[in-house]
Protein backbone atom coordinates (compact mmCIF):
# COMPACT_ATOMS: atom_id res chain seq x y z
CA UNK A 1 0.00 0.00 0.00
CA UNK A 2 1.14 3.52 -0.73
CA UNK A 3 2.68 5.10 2.33
CA UNK A 4 2.43 8.78 3.17
CA UNK A 5 2.99 11.11 6.07
CA UNK A 6 -0.78 11.19 6.56
CA UNK A 7 -1.00 7.50 7.29
CA UNK A 8 -3.83 6.91 9.77
CA UNK A 9 -2.95 6.58 13.44
CA UNK A 10 -4.59 3.46 14.83
CA UNK A 11 -6.20 3.27 18.23
CA UNK A 12 -7.05 -0.40 18.64
CA UNK A 13 -8.33 -2.24 21.67
CA UNK A 14 -5.95 -5.00 20.66
CA UNK A 15 -3.01 -2.72 21.53
CA UNK A 16 -4.34 -1.34 24.80
CA UNK A 17 -2.47 -2.88 27.71
CA UNK A 18 -3.52 -0.72 30.62
CA UNK A 19 -5.92 2.11 31.17
CA UNK A 20 -7.86 3.47 34.09
CA UNK A 21 -11.58 2.75 34.08
CA UNK A 22 -13.90 5.67 34.80
CA UNK A 23 -17.29 5.57 36.45
CA UNK A 24 -20.38 5.86 34.28
CA UNK A 25 -22.39 8.98 35.04
CA UNK A 26 -26.02 8.56 35.93
CA UNK A 27 -28.28 5.80 34.73
CA UNK A 28 -28.59 3.93 31.48
CA UNK A 29 -31.16 4.48 28.73
CA UNK A 30 -32.69 1.14 27.75
CA UNK A 31 -32.60 -0.08 24.14
CA UNK A 32 -36.37 0.33 23.98
CA UNK A 33 -36.20 3.98 24.96
CA UNK A 34 -33.24 4.47 22.65
CA UNK A 35 -35.28 3.21 19.72
CA UNK A 36 -38.30 5.34 20.69
CA UNK A 37 -36.37 8.57 20.94
CA UNK A 38 -33.44 8.70 18.55
CA UNK A 39 -32.53 12.23 19.62
CA UNK A 40 -31.50 11.28 23.15
CA UNK A 41 -27.97 10.36 24.06
CA UNK A 42 -27.61 6.95 25.66
CA UNK A 43 -26.26 7.26 29.18
CA UNK A 44 -24.59 3.97 28.42
CA UNK A 45 -22.12 5.90 26.27
CA UNK A 46 -21.26 8.54 28.88
CA UNK A 47 -18.11 6.76 29.99
CA UNK A 48 -16.82 7.53 26.49
CA UNK A 49 -17.97 11.11 26.47
CA UNK A 50 -16.93 12.08 29.99
CA UNK A 51 -13.32 11.39 29.08
CA UNK A 52 -13.41 14.43 26.79
CA UNK A 53 -14.66 16.59 29.70
CA UNK A 54 -15.89 19.11 27.15
CA UNK A 55 -19.56 18.25 27.33
CA UNK A 56 -21.94 17.94 30.25
CA UNK A 57 -24.97 15.78 29.48
CA UNK A 58 -28.05 15.62 31.64
CA UNK A 59 -30.26 12.54 31.66
CA UNK A 60 -32.63 12.79 28.72
CA UNK A 61 -31.01 15.90 27.20
CA UNK A 62 -31.10 16.22 23.38
CA UNK A 63 -28.06 15.56 21.25
CA UNK A 64 -25.83 18.62 21.04
CA UNK A 65 -24.64 20.10 17.77
CA UNK A 66 -21.23 18.83 16.74
CA UNK A 67 -18.48 21.00 18.27
CA UNK A 68 -15.69 22.64 16.33
CA UNK A 69 -12.75 20.29 15.85
CA UNK A 70 -9.85 20.79 18.20
CA UNK A 71 -6.32 19.46 18.18
CA UNK A 72 -6.09 16.02 19.81
CA UNK A 73 -5.15 16.09 23.46
CA UNK A 74 -4.75 13.54 26.21
CA UNK A 75 -8.45 13.57 26.98
CA UNK A 76 -9.60 13.03 23.40
CA UNK A 77 -7.04 10.26 23.02
CA UNK A 78 -8.44 8.73 26.20
CA UNK A 79 -11.94 8.98 24.72
CA UNK A 80 -10.75 7.02 21.67
CA UNK A 81 -9.32 4.36 23.97
CA UNK A 82 -12.69 4.07 25.64
CA UNK A 83 -14.46 3.91 22.29
CA UNK A 84 -12.24 0.96 21.39
CA UNK A 85 -13.11 -0.60 24.74
CA UNK A 86 -16.79 -0.08 24.00
CA UNK A 87 -16.43 -1.84 20.65
CA UNK A 88 -14.86 -4.82 22.42
CA UNK A 89 -17.61 -4.88 25.05
CA UNK A 90 -20.37 -4.76 22.44
CA UNK A 91 -18.70 -7.49 20.39
CA UNK A 92 -19.08 -9.89 23.32
CA UNK A 93 -22.84 -10.01 22.70
CA UNK A 94 -22.11 -12.39 19.83
CA UNK A 95 -20.18 -15.65 20.05
CA UNK A 96 -18.59 -14.98 16.67
CA UNK A 97 -15.67 -12.80 15.62
CA UNK A 98 -16.31 -9.07 15.19
CA UNK A 99 -14.16 -6.62 13.24
CA UNK A 100 -14.58 -2.85 13.29
CA UNK A 101 -12.84 0.16 11.75
CA UNK A 102 -14.07 3.77 11.96
CA UNK A 103 -12.58 7.13 10.97
CA UNK A 104 -13.76 10.65 10.22
CA UNK A 105 -13.38 11.33 6.51
CA UNK A 106 -11.60 14.61 7.30
CA UNK A 107 -9.34 13.05 9.92
CA UNK A 108 -6.42 10.65 10.07
CA UNK A 109 -7.15 8.76 13.28
CA UNK A 110 -9.06 5.51 13.25
CA UNK A 111 -10.41 3.35 16.03
CA UNK A 112 -10.47 -0.38 15.43
CA UNK A 113 -11.23 -3.84 16.70
CA UNK A 114 -9.72 -6.86 14.92
CA UNK A 115 -9.27 -4.56 11.92
CA UNK A 116 -6.46 -6.63 10.43
CA UNK A 117 -8.44 -9.87 10.52
CA UNK A 118 -9.94 -11.11 7.24
CA UNK A 119 -13.70 -11.59 7.06
CA UNK A 120 -15.86 -12.96 4.24
CA UNK A 121 -17.20 -9.89 2.46
CA UNK A 122 -20.47 -11.47 1.37
CA UNK A 123 -22.30 -8.74 -0.55
CA UNK A 124 -20.09 -5.89 0.63
CA UNK A 125 -17.77 -6.83 -2.27
CA UNK A 126 -20.38 -5.21 -4.52
CA UNK A 127 -18.96 -1.78 -3.65
CA UNK A 128 -15.71 -2.72 -5.38
CA UNK A 129 -17.63 -4.09 -8.38
CA UNK A 130 -19.53 -0.79 -8.63
CA UNK A 131 -16.30 1.18 -8.33
CA UNK A 132 -14.71 -0.80 -11.14
CA UNK A 133 -17.77 -0.25 -13.36
CA UNK A 134 -17.67 3.50 -12.71
CA UNK A 135 -13.94 3.60 -13.45
CA UNK A 136 -14.65 1.99 -16.84
CA UNK A 137 -17.40 4.55 -17.42
CA UNK A 138 -14.90 7.32 -16.64
CA UNK A 139 -12.58 5.86 -19.29
CA UNK A 140 -15.36 5.78 -21.88
CA UNK A 141 -15.40 1.98 -22.00
CA UNK A 142 -18.97 1.73 -20.70
CA UNK A 143 -21.97 4.06 -20.34
CA UNK A 144 -24.66 4.24 -17.67
CA UNK A 145 -27.43 4.00 -20.27
CA UNK A 146 -25.85 0.98 -21.98
CA UNK A 147 -28.43 -1.83 -22.21
CA UNK A 148 -27.54 -5.36 -21.13
CA UNK A 149 -29.66 -8.42 -21.87
CA UNK A 150 -30.26 -10.63 -18.84
CA UNK A 151 -29.41 -14.22 -19.75
CA UNK A 152 -31.85 -16.53 -17.88
CA UNK A 153 -29.03 -19.06 -17.51
CA UNK A 154 -27.11 -16.81 -15.11
CA UNK A 155 -29.98 -15.77 -12.84
CA UNK A 156 -29.00 -16.16 -9.18
CA UNK A 157 -31.54 -16.32 -6.37
CA UNK A 158 -32.10 -12.99 -4.61
CA UNK A 159 -34.66 -10.22 -4.19
CA UNK A 160 -34.91 -8.51 -7.56
CA UNK A 161 -34.41 -9.89 -11.05
CA UNK A 162 -34.82 -13.54 -10.01
CA UNK A 163 -38.13 -12.90 -8.23
CA UNK A 164 -39.63 -10.11 -10.30
CA UNK A 165 -38.68 -11.09 -13.86
CA UNK A 166 -39.04 -14.88 -14.20
CA UNK A 167 -39.55 -14.82 -17.97
CA UNK A 168 -36.94 -14.36 -20.74
CA UNK A 169 -36.67 -11.07 -22.60
CA UNK A 170 -35.29 -8.72 -19.93
CA UNK A 171 -32.79 -5.97 -20.72
CA UNK A 172 -31.59 -3.41 -18.20
CA UNK A 173 -29.25 -0.42 -18.35
CA UNK A 174 -25.99 -0.45 -16.43
CA UNK A 175 -27.46 2.29 -14.24
CA UNK A 176 -30.45 0.13 -13.29
CA UNK A 177 -28.20 -2.87 -12.72
CA UNK A 178 -26.07 -0.77 -10.35
CA UNK A 179 -29.22 0.36 -8.57
CA UNK A 180 -30.41 -3.22 -8.11
CA UNK A 181 -26.99 -4.44 -6.98
CA UNK A 182 -26.43 -1.74 -4.37
CA UNK A 183 -29.95 -1.02 -3.10
CA UNK A 184 -31.47 -4.52 -3.24
CA UNK A 185 -28.24 -6.55 -3.18
CA UNK A 186 -29.48 -8.30 -6.31
CA UNK A 187 -27.17 -11.19 -7.11
CA UNK A 188 -28.05 -11.51 -10.78
CA UNK A 189 -27.34 -7.82 -11.37
CA UNK A 190 -24.06 -8.27 -9.50
CA UNK A 191 -22.89 -11.16 -11.63
CA UNK A 192 -23.76 -9.29 -14.83
CA UNK A 193 -21.84 -6.25 -13.58
CA UNK A 194 -18.89 -8.37 -12.41
CA UNK A 195 -18.59 -9.67 -15.96
CA UNK A 196 -18.91 -6.15 -17.38
CA UNK A 197 -16.15 -5.03 -15.01
CA UNK A 198 -13.83 -7.59 -16.59
CA UNK A 199 -14.29 -10.36 -14.03
CA UNK A 200 -13.22 -10.76 -10.38
CA UNK A 201 -9.51 -10.37 -11.20
CA UNK A 202 -10.18 -6.99 -12.82
CA UNK A 203 -12.02 -5.82 -9.70
CA UNK A 204 -9.09 -6.84 -7.50
CA UNK A 205 -6.70 -5.10 -9.90
CA UNK A 206 -8.77 -1.92 -9.59
CA UNK A 207 -8.47 -2.14 -5.80
CA UNK A 208 -4.71 -2.59 -6.00
CA UNK A 209 -4.49 0.39 -8.34
CA UNK A 210 -6.08 2.48 -5.60
CA UNK A 211 -3.59 1.18 -3.06
CA UNK A 212 -6.22 -0.89 -1.27
CA UNK A 213 -4.70 -4.12 0.01
CA UNK A 214 -6.31 -6.58 2.39
CA UNK A 215 -9.36 -6.92 0.13
CA UNK A 216 -9.72 -9.30 -2.80
CA UNK A 217 -12.48 -10.41 -5.15
CA UNK A 218 -12.14 -13.94 -6.51
CA UNK A 219 -15.62 -14.91 -7.68
CA UNK A 220 -19.09 -13.73 -8.60
CA UNK A 221 -21.98 -14.28 -6.19
CA UNK A 222 -23.04 -17.62 -7.66
CA UNK A 223 -19.61 -19.12 -7.05
CA UNK A 224 -19.31 -17.55 -3.59
CA UNK A 225 -22.58 -19.26 -2.64
CA UNK A 226 -21.42 -22.56 -4.14
CA UNK A 227 -18.27 -22.39 -2.02
CA UNK A 228 -20.18 -21.44 1.14
CA UNK A 229 -22.41 -24.50 0.68
CA UNK A 230 -19.55 -26.80 -0.38
CA UNK A 231 -21.07 -27.31 -3.82
CA UNK A 232 -18.85 -28.15 -6.77
CA UNK A 233 -20.34 -26.26 -9.74
CA UNK A 234 -21.36 -28.25 -12.77
CA UNK A 235 -23.67 -27.92 -15.77
CA UNK A 236 -27.04 -26.25 -15.45
CA UNK A 237 -28.43 -23.02 -14.07
CA UNK A 238 -27.77 -21.78 -10.55
CA UNK A 239 -31.22 -22.93 -9.39
CA UNK A 240 -30.76 -26.37 -10.95
CA UNK A 241 -27.37 -26.88 -9.34
CA UNK A 242 -28.56 -25.76 -5.91
CA UNK A 243 -31.60 -28.04 -6.00
CA UNK A 244 -29.53 -30.99 -7.20
CA UNK A 245 -27.01 -30.45 -4.41
CA UNK A 246 -29.75 -30.17 -1.78
CA UNK A 247 -31.43 -33.34 -3.05
CA UNK A 248 -28.14 -35.25 -2.95
CA UNK A 249 -27.17 -33.95 0.49
CA UNK A 250 -30.02 -32.54 2.65
CA UNK A 251 -27.48 -31.23 5.17
CA UNK A 252 -26.56 -28.55 2.65
CA UNK A 253 -30.14 -27.26 2.66
CA UNK A 254 -30.10 -27.27 6.46
CA UNK A 255 -26.85 -25.30 6.45
CA UNK A 256 -28.35 -22.78 4.04
CA UNK A 257 -31.48 -22.19 6.13
CA UNK A 258 -30.05 -22.51 9.64
CA UNK A 259 -27.23 -20.00 9.36
CA UNK A 260 -24.84 -22.53 10.87
CA UNK A 261 -21.21 -21.37 10.47
CA UNK A 262 -18.94 -22.89 7.86
CA UNK A 263 -15.55 -22.39 9.48
CA UNK A 264 -13.39 -23.27 6.46
CA UNK A 265 -15.39 -20.79 4.37
CA UNK A 266 -15.19 -18.12 7.09
CA UNK A 267 -11.42 -18.52 7.28
CA UNK A 268 -10.89 -18.64 3.50
CA UNK A 269 -8.87 -15.70 2.20
CA UNK A 270 -10.82 -15.66 -1.06
CA UNK A 271 -13.46 -12.95 -1.43
CA UNK A 272 -12.46 -11.47 1.90
CA UNK A 273 -11.55 -8.11 3.35
CA UNK A 274 -10.14 -6.75 6.53
CA UNK A 275 -12.28 -4.03 8.11
CA UNK A 276 -9.34 -1.68 7.65
CA UNK A 277 -9.13 -2.37 3.91
CA UNK A 278 -12.83 -1.69 3.48
CA UNK A 279 -12.41 1.54 5.43
CA UNK A 280 -9.60 2.51 3.06
CA UNK A 281 -11.88 1.89 0.07
CA UNK A 282 -14.76 3.90 1.54
CA UNK A 283 -12.46 6.84 2.31
CA UNK A 284 -11.01 6.80 -1.20
CA UNK A 285 -14.50 6.79 -2.70
CA UNK A 286 -15.67 9.65 -0.49
CA UNK A 287 -12.55 11.72 -1.19
CA UNK A 288 -12.96 11.36 -4.97
CA UNK A 289 -9.71 9.41 -5.34
CA UNK A 290 -11.42 6.25 -6.61
CA UNK A 291 -13.49 7.55 -9.53
CA UNK A 292 -14.40 10.90 -11.12
CA UNK A 293 -16.44 13.52 -9.28
CA UNK A 294 -19.54 12.69 -11.33
CA UNK A 295 -19.13 8.97 -10.74
CA UNK A 296 -18.47 9.51 -7.03
CA UNK A 297 -21.71 11.47 -6.73
CA UNK A 298 -23.67 8.82 -8.63
CA UNK A 299 -22.19 5.93 -6.65
CA UNK A 300 -22.81 7.48 -3.23
CA UNK A 301 -26.33 8.52 -4.22
CA UNK A 302 -27.18 4.90 -5.02
CA UNK A 303 -25.61 3.69 -1.77
CA UNK A 304 -27.72 6.20 0.17
CA UNK A 305 -30.82 4.51 -1.26
CA UNK A 306 -29.83 1.07 0.10
CA UNK A 307 -32.94 -0.79 1.30
CA UNK A 308 -31.22 -3.67 3.08
CA UNK A 309 -29.96 -3.74 6.66
CA UNK A 310 -32.33 -1.20 8.21
CA UNK A 311 -31.48 -2.62 11.65
CA UNK A 312 -27.71 -2.51 11.18
CA UNK A 313 -25.67 0.69 10.79
CA UNK A 314 -28.86 2.78 10.60
CA UNK A 315 -30.73 0.86 13.30
CA UNK A 316 -30.12 3.15 16.29
CA UNK A 317 -29.13 6.38 14.56
CA UNK A 318 -31.35 9.47 14.70
CA UNK A 319 -34.24 9.33 12.26
CA UNK A 320 -33.26 10.82 8.91
CA UNK A 321 -29.50 10.28 9.30
CA UNK A 322 -28.01 9.88 5.83
CA UNK A 323 -26.07 6.62 5.50
CA UNK A 324 -24.48 5.50 2.22
CA UNK A 325 -23.87 1.83 2.87
CA UNK A 326 -23.80 -1.77 1.69
CA UNK A 327 -24.71 -4.85 3.67
CA UNK A 328 -23.53 -8.43 3.42
CA UNK A 329 -25.30 -11.53 4.74
CA UNK A 330 -24.48 -15.21 4.30
CA UNK A 331 -25.19 -17.95 6.84
CA UNK A 332 -23.35 -16.93 10.05
CA UNK A 333 -22.04 -13.75 8.42
CA UNK A 334 -23.53 -10.27 8.90
CA UNK A 335 -21.77 -7.14 7.65
CA UNK A 336 -22.52 -3.49 7.04
CA UNK A 337 -20.11 -0.84 5.79
CA UNK A 338 -20.59 2.75 4.74
CA UNK A 339 -20.42 6.49 5.29
CA UNK A 340 -22.52 8.20 7.96
CA UNK A 341 -23.37 11.91 7.81
CA UNK A 342 -23.36 13.86 11.09
CA UNK A 343 -25.69 16.83 11.78
CA UNK A 344 -23.04 19.38 10.77
CA UNK A 345 -22.57 17.69 7.38
CA UNK A 346 -19.27 16.02 8.23
CA UNK A 347 -18.99 12.26 7.77
CA UNK A 348 -17.32 9.22 9.20
CA UNK A 349 -16.59 5.91 7.51
CA UNK A 350 -17.39 2.68 9.29
CA UNK A 351 -16.95 -1.02 8.53
CA UNK A 352 -18.40 -3.72 10.78
CA UNK A 353 -17.96 -7.42 10.04
CA UNK A 354 -19.23 -10.47 11.95
CA UNK A 355 -18.46 -14.11 11.20
CA UNK A 356 -18.93 -17.43 12.96
CA UNK A 357 -21.89 -16.33 15.10
CA UNK A 358 -24.45 -18.93 16.22
CA UNK A 359 -26.84 -16.63 18.10
CA UNK A 360 -28.68 -15.50 14.99
CA UNK A 361 -29.27 -12.49 12.79
CA UNK A 362 -31.12 -10.43 15.41
CA UNK A 363 -28.11 -10.49 17.74
CA UNK A 364 -25.72 -9.77 14.88
CA UNK A 365 -27.75 -6.79 13.69
CA UNK A 366 -28.05 -5.39 17.21
CA UNK A 367 -24.28 -5.58 17.67
CA UNK A 368 -23.75 -3.69 14.40
CA UNK A 369 -26.35 -1.08 15.39
CA UNK A 370 -24.80 -0.62 18.85
CA UNK A 371 -21.31 -0.21 17.40
CA UNK A 372 -22.57 2.28 14.83
CA UNK A 373 -24.33 4.30 17.54
CA UNK A 374 -21.25 4.30 19.76
CA UNK A 375 -19.19 5.68 16.86
CA UNK A 376 -21.87 8.26 16.02
CA UNK A 377 -22.00 9.54 19.61
CA UNK A 378 -18.23 9.73 19.76
CA UNK A 379 -17.81 11.71 16.53
CA UNK A 380 -20.77 13.94 17.34
CA UNK A 381 -19.64 14.92 20.81
CA UNK A 382 -15.90 14.35 20.85
CA UNK A 383 -14.81 14.72 17.23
Amino acid sequence: MHRSTNRPIRTSVDKIEKFERITELGGRISPARFAQNMKRVSMKRQSLLSAASAFMLLAGSPLLAAPAKAAPNAKTVDARVRLAEEFARLAKQTDGSVGVAVQRVDGNVRTTLNAGTTFPMASTFKIAVAGTIFSRIDKGELTLDQMITVDPAIIVASDGIADQTPHPGVSLSLHNLLELMLTRSDNTATDILTAQAGGPAAVTAWLRGLGVTGQRVDADTAHIIYRALDIVPGPGTFAEQIEAAFAADPSKRERDTSGRPNKPFNDDSRDSSTPEAMLDLLLKIQSGKAVSAASTKALLAIMERCHTGEKRLKGLLPLGTVVAHKTGTLMSIANDVGLVTLPDGSKFAIAVYIKGDTKGIEVQERVIADISRAAYDYFLLVG
